[in-house]
């Protein structure tokens, strides 16, 4: 990042600046992901019911020189991690979708957090491959350790994997380049910035739907039974055409980061 954008890119809360909350679900963020990415069955429990509750833990960036626009924003949910809670002693396998729900278990248990977990990081495409993304997650470790709480943790979705989607989901993220640092550029940025590698979550988001919803969120056929390439995806879509449905399964990898100094 240049040291011109660095000093232009404003971070806050959205608990600081709640006017600025009708951008981030604007078409333009929309956008930003695959279409069936918006589908899986777990989103609306933090999105619509939980995202009032953890408005400290949402970050809005803006432009200097378009203070009220939102260019970048990044999104995380305090959880509760072992202490002894049953299941709760390593991060879920089911990775995004787990740790939401935990965060809402929490809540109704009235149980305090003692970790956070990263849950996206969006950047607008004109922002994008400048450094934002990184300036974002520091943020976000900042804004953790601002809350008293020392782990960030985050169900990483690596950036390259959809153009290997057939690429075991372990071998893709132990792949390193001659560095000694992951293949995979975002990462690699988690490495770069003192993140640490815990594991896969093989499991981390579920999107099932029929073949017709399919077919509207893809464009694609999936007129056969059997494995089909989507854009954007990290793996195969398991199509069962007698049943008149296909499920997505993702994958992420879980890295940890500590919020001291």
């Amino acid at each position: 990042m240049t040291a011109d954008l660095a000093e232009r890119i404003v971070v806050c809360t959205l608990a600081e600046r709640p006017e600025l909350r009708p951008q981030l679900f604007s078409a333009e963020f929309a956008a930003a992901v695959p279409e069936f990415l918006r589908h899986d069955g777990t989103g609306a429990l933090y999105y619509r019911h939980g995202l009032d509750r953890h408005l400290d833990y949402v970050l809005v960036a803006a432009d200097r020189d378009q203070p009220d626009r939102v260019i970048a924003r990044a999104v995380s949910v305090p959880f509760a991690l072992a202490g002894g809670i049953p299941e709760r002693e390593e991060l879920p396998d089911r990775g995004w979708e787990e740790v939401i729900r935990w965060a809402h278990a929490d809540h109704v248990a009235g149980r305090a957090p003692n970790a956070v977990s990263a849950l996206e990081i969006m950047v607008l495409p004109p922002y994008r491959g400048r450094g934002v993304s990184q300036l974002m997650l520091g943020r976000l470790r900042a804004n953790t350790r601002a809350r008293g709480i020392a782990d960030l943790y985050g169900p990483v979705r690596p950036t390259e994997k959809h153009l290997e989607p057939q690429t075991p989901f372990a071998e893709y993220v132990a792949q390193t380049r001659d560095d000694g640092l992951p293949w995979d550029s975002w990462v690699r940025a988690h490495i770069r910035m003192g993140g640490r590698i815990v594991k896969v979550a093989p499991c981390s988001m579920v999107v099932a739907g029929t073949l017709a919803e399919w077919r509207g969120w893809t464009g694609l056929p999936f007129d056969q039974s059997g494995d089909a390439i989507v854009p954007g995806a990290l793996a195969p879509v398991h199509v069962a055409w007698e049943q008149n449905h296909a499920v997505y399964v993702e994958p992420n990898v879980w890295i940890h980061h500590r919020t001291s100094e």
